[in-house]
Order: structure tokens, then sequence, then C-alpha cells
């Protein structure tokens, strides 16, 4: 029997989820061009609303859903979304780390092999007919300490992936106890800055975490490290990062994200690319994408089965 239940998708996702949602009975209505103050005064139509991060659900804009249910980002990190006030007035805040988590291992693992085998450099002097041997001998992962900071899905992800590069791989989580298990031994953030070789970031963008990175903390490491992010840009602070480059504490550095971003990550605040950032640019150190280490074909549509089936769960029509 077919159910009230309206969804409100304000982003673009993999079909999947508005076909099973669909087939469970619910109405879907996707209506991507539509702007905050629309929203807003739409919203008591809905049980629940699913977004990626074009627009920020605040406290107004979430007050405005008298009838909401669920709220469903469809990826992982959910700092647009005022997740308290949400869970105060008894709406599910569902995500879908699982989704994500293995491309995001396997970006993190290419960037650091690419990274430390000069291969971006390489590619470009080969097409530009430079046959450069010498100048481009790498480095070898097998023997190095990886410290992962944040042992959640991404976190975890990333030390499975590692395993069988005959690497030890630490990882420090403020908010997990016992472990460790064949793919990572728990540590200190303490014996993360006397051991490691390579960081990897894989926290959430908190208050807490906002700007963590900074000159401090890395001058806290006893080694001279390679540095990934693959997390949120603003966990990182950009120009300290760039600093320790050119004192030689920070080796080389994979930055998927930026702290420059736009909210909805869909692209740079072209007013805000300060000179550190002109820095990592010209730096064949460094390795830049775009946001996309859990970017992948398959995320896209196992984001949208585990979101489905979360819905279903909340609503008891699983």
């Amino acid at each position: 029997m077919a159910n009230s239940h309206k969804v409100l998708f304000i982003d673009s996702v993999h079909p999947r989820l508005q076909k099973e949602l669909e087939a469970a009975g619910l109405v879907c209505d996707l209506q991507y061009e539509w702007d905050k103050e629309k929203i807003a005064a739409k919203l008591p139509e809905y049980t629940g609303i699913v977004i990626r991060s074009r627009i920020k659900l605040d406290k107004e804009l979430i007050s405005k859903g008298i009838n909401l249910k669920f709220i469903a980002r469809a990826g992982a990190g959910m700092e647009n979304i005022d997740v308290h006030f949400a869970q105060t007035l008894g709406i599910h805040c569902l995500h879908a780390p699982e989704g994500n988590r293995d491309a995001v291992g396997e970006h993190a693992l290419g960037m650091l092999l690419a990274l430390f085998n000069n291969i971006c450099r390489a590619n470009t002097e080969v097409r530009q007919g430079h046959w450069i041997r010498e100048g481009n001998r790498g480095i070898e992962l097998q023997g190095k300490t990886v410290g992962i900071i944040g042992y959640g899905n991404m976190g975890s992800a990333f030390a499975q992936r590692l395993k069988g590069f005959g690497v030890t791989v630490l990882a420090y989580d403020k908010y997990k106890k016992n472990f460790s298990d064949e793919y990572v031994k728990e540590a200190t953030l303490q014996e993360l800055f006397e051991k490691a070789d390579v960081l990897s970031l894989h926290i959430p963008l908190t208050d807490e975490t906002r700007y963590m990175v900074d000159s401090a903390f890395l001058r806290k490491f006893e080694k001279n490290i390679y540095l990934i992010n693959t997390a949120r840009g603003k966990v990182l602070k950009t120009d300290d990062l760039v600093q320790a480059m050119k004192q030689g504490k920070v080796l080389g550095a994979c930055i998927d994200v930026l702290e420059y971003e736009t909210v909805s990550f869909e692209g740079l605040d072209q007013n805000k690319l300060p000179e550190a950032f002109q820095y990592l640019l010209k730096s064949d150190k460094v390795i830049l994408t775009p946001h996309i280490a859990g970017w992948t074909h398959e995320s896209n549509e196992k984001i949208a089965a585990i979101l489905a089936k979360k819905i279903l769960a909340c609503l008891n029509l699983a």
C-alpha cells in the first residue's frame, strides 16, 4: 500500500536511490535548482530531504521542516548539517561513509605511490621529450611507518590497502579503543609524532578538528614526514603546510581537499587563492586532486544503495 512520504532531493545522486525509495512507495521530488528560500517555503511538505553539499542545512532551514523525519547526506561528512539541532527535533541524520570508504582508501594509496615514485612529474617530462631517470629515482614504501589519524571507515580502508607493502601502520583515534588488528596497531598521538614517516588524515571537520594540523602540530614530528589529506580541507592550515615544506619538515604532500573550496566542494573560490596555494601548484613535491578521493562510479552507486536501506529502516519500511 502506498504511503504519504515525500522526499525532497536538492542535489543529484545516483538514480538507484530514487528507484529504491519509489519501489517502497515513497514519492521523490527532484528539485536541484531550488534556492534556500524556495526550499524553506516548501519543506513542510516533506518527510525527508536528500542532499550532498549544495546548501547548508542550518537551524533556520531545518526548523521549517515541521514534518521531517530524516535528512540523508549522499556522502560521509556532515559539517553542512546542524546535526545536533536536527536531532533535538527528532530528525534522523543519515549518511553513507561505508559507500566511499574503498574509493578513498585506494585514492590515498595511489597518490602516495605516485608521489614516492615521481610518477606525475616523470609522465609530464616524457611527454615533453625529456627522458630523466636519475632525477626521478623514487623511494619505497617498504620499511616505512604510516601514521593514520582517524580510524573510521576511511582510515581503516586505507590501512587495509597498505597490507602487503611491508609497512608498519599506526592509527590514532580519540574516540576509539582496542581496534588493533591485522592491518593496524592502535597508537597514541605521541607515538605517531615519534615514529611516523607518512601521516594520513581521515577525520571529519568539526570545531575540534578545524585547523588541527598547523605549524605547532607539524613541529611535533621527530622525523621529516610526507602528508596525505583526503579528509576535509580545513583540518589542515595550508599556510603552515607550505612553511613546513619550505623548512623540510614536510617532504611532500598529497592533497585532495583544500581549505579554499567552496561550500559545495564544486569549485575553488577564485578570490581566495593566496600565495600558499600558488606554492602548492608550482611544487613537484605536491600532488593535487579536486576532491575526488571518494568519487568513483562504484562509490556513487554504493552510497545510494546504503542510503536507501537507512532511509527505509528509519521509516520502518525496510
